[in-house]
């Protein structure tokens, strides 16, 4: 090869190069002001993925297991974390696997008062773990007397082995429960407990693109790119339709009556799906009474509002929300769990950890109330 042609060729791969990293970036500005009206509330040791708020204040906290082993389910009480419903719950027995945590990953109040939560029934998605038996169920339990009072779980066929059960939300006698790992939506029958599939691998479900934080692409362990199918999901405050997205949008919409009826083929209920709003990378979300959606962006460290009508809107930005992931709305607030999973090496191709601790817990003030579905 003549010097000329391999100094080209070398120019060529470096550009190849230079051009393979900057997909791996995208261009963005964070924001540096920090919003007066944000309020920080509670801390937590441990990396958290969700909080939900009693009516009386008290403050429950899902954790991600990604510092190693630990507490799963935990109240807040100022920095400090208490096991709940008690620490045998929160100790994983494989022998005994429907009266103990294997991954939380989700909790809210329910309609009822009572704290309702889910565990995945698999550690990871996309990591080759798989779902387990009796593992996978939501645990509704009484805040008063620390009771379990219920459980559901999800079994075969409506558990596949690539399952993950994600997060739920609860439309009168039912509850829908996303799968992020199998990627399709549960229906499950509190009244009879039967539970049904739907929306399974539908193009509405699928991740069509990478996940960004902070204008960085997300990596599994193994180098492989982070995909999440459909995750987020928030029922309308009148039941009519159901919200849900993978992690990097777009969101959609069906109305539950076909979700409802199990009498529907899968592709029936397939065909009322229907495209709502393109989002963005997403950690978590939100919806009031009135029907707004509130969903963050991780990529730019934002809150933003989507009405039922599909209009966006910036609600707060501010550098300290670093990965908004589930929030709650009560005492007229939203409540943000800064949940930095960008910064963990389960989406940072296997690098150390680079969480700041104490994560925060913040509030916002707003104008608005919960939806009655979350509420009773």
């Amino acid at each position: 090869m003549k010097k000329g042609t391999r100094i080209m060729s070398l120019l060529a791969a470096m550009l190849v190069t230079g051009q393979a990293g900057a997909q791996d970036r995208l261009p963005v500005t964070l924001p540096t002001q920090q919003d007066s009206r944000l309020q920080q509330v509670e801390t937590s040791p441990r990396v958290w993925n969700g909080v939900t708020v009693s009516p009386e204040g008290r403050i429950f906290a899902s954790l991600t297991q990604s510092e190693g082993a630990g507490p799963q389910l935990v109240e807040v009480k100022n920095g400090q974390l208490e096991a709940w419903p008690d620490e045998e719950w929160n100790r994983w027995d494989a022998q005994h696997p429907s009266q103990h945590f294997l991954h939380v990953n989700a909790l809210r109040f329910g309609p009822d008062g009572d704290l309702w939560v889910m565990d995945a029934g698999n550690k990871g998605i996309g990591t080759g773990d798989k779902a387990v038996e009796e593992g996978a169920k939501l645990v509704r339990i009484d805040i008063h007397s620390r009771k379990v009072v219920a459980s559901y779980l999800l079994k075969a066929p409506t558990l596949k082995a690539e399952s993950y059960l994600d997060d739920v939300r609860f439309n009168g006698d039912f509850a829908y429960i996303t799968d992020p790992g199998a990627v399709g939506l549960v229906v499950l029958n509190l009244k009879s407990g039967q539970s049904w599939r739907v929306l399974d691998n539908h193009p509405l479900s699928i991740d069509h693109q990478p996940i960004y934080a902070d204008g960085k692409k997300l990596f599994l362990r193994d180098g492989r790119e982070k995909r999440v199918g459909l995750d987020q999901l928030e029922v309308s405050p009148d039941g009519k339709w159901l919200y849900y997205q993978a992690i990097p949008g777009p969101m959609a919409r069906i109305e539950t009556r076909y979700l409802n009826d199990a009498s529907l083929s899968g592709d029936e209920v397939a065909r009322h799906a229907q495209k709502f709003v393109d989002t963005w990378s997403t950690g978590g979300t939100a919806i009031d009474a009135d029907g707004n959606l509130y969903a963050s962006d991780i990529n730019t460290r934002a809150i933003k509002r989507i009405t039922p009508q599909g209009e966006v809107s910036t609600v707060v930005q501010d550098p300290r929300l670093v990965w908004i992931d589930a929030m709650w709305i009560s005492q007229g607030a939203l409540w943000m769990p800064s949940a930095q999973i960008n910064r963990t090496p389960a989406t940072t191709g296997g690098k150390p950890s680079t969480v700041e601790y104490p994560v925060k817990l913040y509030r916002l003030n707003l104008p608005l109330q919960p939806s009655p579905r979350d509420h009773h």
